[in-house]
């Protein structure tokens, strides 16, 4: 780590390192979030049954994302660790460990996608035609994943030295490349065949593979020894995996969430898909935060600087609760027009607009129960950050989806707004405790 990067974690006033830092990452996940949307709008646009599909195979493509950046960031985690102990080779260890850990959950999601695939789609629905353009999108995307992995790992080592340009512009790119290819080969435009959702998951593992060779160069290190890989193995992922258990649990639920939604009809699972959509876009700003205070926690952490860790939580907290608002604002004022982008289909925008309204009265205590783990998870309190992460997702989302869908389907979007209060309580409650460890320790040096 340089002096600058030093002084960056260490002294410069938190603020304005984030008003440095966050705003690159914001872009490069708004770029992501895009992804998604742009499937969606035009897909949307062809295919009544293809939207209904992204809807179920989203949970699909978040276990991947979950585990790609999960990973990738306890790569980060652990050389913004090592580097505040001035342990330079060894953080350069564990950024060689991206590459051998890209390739592997590559070829296990690829895998293990392409053969149950079919049975997952038959579980969600009983379209043949959804199911069919389930297996065709799904194929393609777990198949010809590697871009995203490791773009994901790469983006993450580049990132714990301060770079958050390169990334960027990665995302930029592949984006744009997405975007470009979306409707010429949904479509069949400028002579390209027509391939419906297929050209959809083309454009998307294309945008990957175009983001992944842009940070290759800068973020691609030499690999250990092999003989280092139990040892670097045990260390990133103690400090990756609440990361992933929080990003997956999050595909749990949403499957959850969507057998539940399923007993009602298609259109509900299509709602609830978009939901996720426009969710993914207003909540930006809280994984850009989250990526900026990783780092500078776990280094301040390290350094034994406990106050300014608790500063920077509080920082991000304020900063979140802030910006989030604003998505409350459009969830609940203006749930139709934001609809109305993907469908026009009335039966799907009239449940839609229910659940977004009631939705987004979760968003500004979801910025408390997304963040502590997050923090738990920089100091090193591996079990308190999964602990919270379970109560949210699997104690909490589906249990009392399942609930209060017996009621109704209007009261089902109760499930939101009362899952993110509760995990908050208790994230305090956690965070208090944790604060006044700290300092009996401190009484006591």
């Amino acid at each position: 780590m340089t002096q600058t990067e030093t002084n960056l974690f260490d002294t410069e006033h938190i603020g304005r390192v984030l008003l440095k830092m966050a705003p690159p990452v914001m872009l490069a996940q708004l770029i992501q979030a895009l992804y998604n949307i742009v499937d969606s709008f035009f897909i949307g646009n062809y295919s009544g049954t293809g939207l209904t599909a992204l809807s179920i195979i989203f949970p699909i493509q978040l276990l991947m994302i979950a585990f790609g950046v999960g990973t990738g960031v306890g790569i980060n985690t652990c050389m913004a660790h090592r580097m505040g102990v001035n342990l330079k080779k060894e953080s350069e260890d564990a950024a060689g460990m991206s590459a051998p850990l890209a390739l592997f959950l590559w070829l296990f999601f690829a895998i293990v996608c392409y053969f149950l695939l079919p049975a997952y789609a038959a579980m969600s629905t009983t379209s043949p035609e959804v199911i069919q353009d389930v297996v065709h999108y799904g194929r393609i995307v777990c198949v010809f994943s590697i871009g995203l992995f490791a773009e994901s790992m790469w983006s993450k080592v580049l990132q714990a030295n301060g770079d958050m340009k390169t990334p960027t512009i990665a995302q930029i790119a592949g984006a744009a490349t997405n975007i470009i290819l979306d409707p010429i080969l949904i479509f069949g435009l400028f002579g390209a065949p027509e391939l419906g959702i297929s050209g959809a998951a083309i454009a998307t593992v294309s945008g990957q593979i175009v983001a992944a060779l842009i940070v290759m160069p800068k973020g691609f290190r030499k690999s250990p020894p092999v003989c280092q890989y139990t040892g670097e193995l045990k260390t990133i992922y103690k400090l990756g995996t609440p990361s992933i258990i929080m990003q997956s649990a999050f595909t749990v639920y949403i499957l959850g969430l969507n057998l539940i939604l399923s007993q009602f009809s298609d259109a509900a699972v299509t709602a609830l898909g978009l939901y996720y959509k426009w969710q993914a876009f207003f909540f930006i700003p809280m994984g850009a935060l989250h990526t900026c205070i990783v780092p500078m926690i776990s280094y301040n952490y390290a350094a034994r600087k406990i106050a300014r860790c608790k500063k920077t939580l509080n920082t991000a907290l304020w900063v979140g609760i802030t910006l989030m608002a604003l998505g409350t604002l459009c969830f609940v004022l203006i749930p139709g027009p934001m609809l109305d982008v993907f469908t026009n289909d009335q039966t799907v925008i009239d449940i839609g607009i229910v659940g977004f309204r009631w939705i987004g009265l979760s968003f500004i205590p979801a910025v408390t129960s997304l963040t502590y783990p997050v923090f738990f998870q920089a100091v090193g309190h591996a079990f308190k950050s999964s602990f919270l992460t379970v109560v949210r997702t699997i104690l909490l989302f589906v249990p009392l989806g399942y609930l209060f869908a017996q009621i109704g389907l209007s009261a089902f979007w109760l499930t939101f707004p009362v899952t993110e209060t509760i995990t908050s309580l208790v994230g305090i409650i956690f965070y208090v405790n944790f604060c006044r460890r700290e300092a009996e320790s401190a009484s006591l040096v």
